[in-house]
């Protein structure tokens, strides 16, 4: 059996105004621009994607899948998260290297420090 990882799905209030920003944030192309299925992805060809699908109710509790980004320059890339409106959030990490962060819906994730060895 041969499986292919196509895409993440993110629950959002307002998909288009989510999956814009990650866009932004990442660099990546808009595939399917839809208030019922905004998808995005590094390139149009490149898998895999995020696609931001509506949901009625309010986020309530601290997601059970987040995504990792590990960029060049730690310091550089949260600030530049938190002037474009994503948020810090304690998920109860205590003192480690990686800074957790919330995009504008509240959906964690995290920007990695420099890799350990």
């Amino acid at each position: 059996m041969t499986l292919e990882w196509e895409q993440v799905n993110v629950d959002a209030a307002d998909p288009v105004a989510l999956g814009n920003w990650w866009a932004q944030m990442l660099g990546w192309v808009v595939i399917t621009d839809s208030p019922e299925e905004f998808e995005i992805r590094p390139s149009e060809n490149r898998l895999p994607g995020l696609i931001f699908v509506p949901v009625p109710e309010s986020k309530t509790l601290k997601n059970r899948l987040h995504l990792d980004f590990r960029p060049d320059d730690q310091e550089a890339e949260v600030g530049r998260f938190l002037a474009q409106g994503a948020r810090r959030a304690d998920v109860g990490q205590g003192d480690e290297p990686w800074v957790v962060l919330e995009d504008p819906e509240g959906n964690e994730f995290c920007i990695l420090g420099p890799r350990r060895g």
